[in-house]
């Protein structure tokens, strides 16, 4: 004879397991994490794309966020790494610069980018050019 209090879970569960199919979503995603990703790792820190830069850009030192990592979150498994310099020229000659290196290295203008933002696409991998007032800075994502 069942309790109560067996129902009950009994009834959690199988509404999770229903939600869970009727979602596409497993449970087990929902718990992926950063294991078996030190290979992506290393080979999203070393995209060539991130050490091209116009002439006058300089690398910005001391920035913890520049070192590629991994980072799980909701069952989203992501590799990420970014790179920041100073650059004292125009926001039109970093765009220009890497409009011409990405399509060079095999990188496609993302077709989900919102105007006016420079974003490209290579396979799973996205890349971003974020301005600042003294530079820009490049972020590569990977999701896995």
């Amino acid at each position: 004879m069942k309790t109560a209090r067996t129902r009950t879970v009994s009834r959690i569960l199988a509404t999770a397991l229903m939600a869970s199919a009727l979602t596409g979503c497993s449970l087990m995603e929902l718990t992926r994490d950063c294991d078996g990703t030190e290979a992506r790792v290393r080979e999203v820190g070393a995209l060539g794309i991130l050490d091209s830069r116009p002439d006058r850009a300089t690398v910005t030192r001391g920035a913890e966020e520049d070192a590629p990592h991994c980072f799980a979150d909701s069952g989203d498994v992501v590799v990420s790494t970014t790179r920041t310099y100073a650059f004292p020229g125009t926001r039109a000659e970093v765009a220009a610069h890497y409009r011409a290196a990405a399509r060079q290295d095999g990188w496609r203008p993302d077709p989900e980018a919102e105007p006016g933002e420079l974003s490209f696409a290579k396979g799973d991998m996205y890349l971003w050019v974020d301005f600042m007032s003294t530079g820009y800075g490049l972020t590569v994502v990977s999701y896995e």
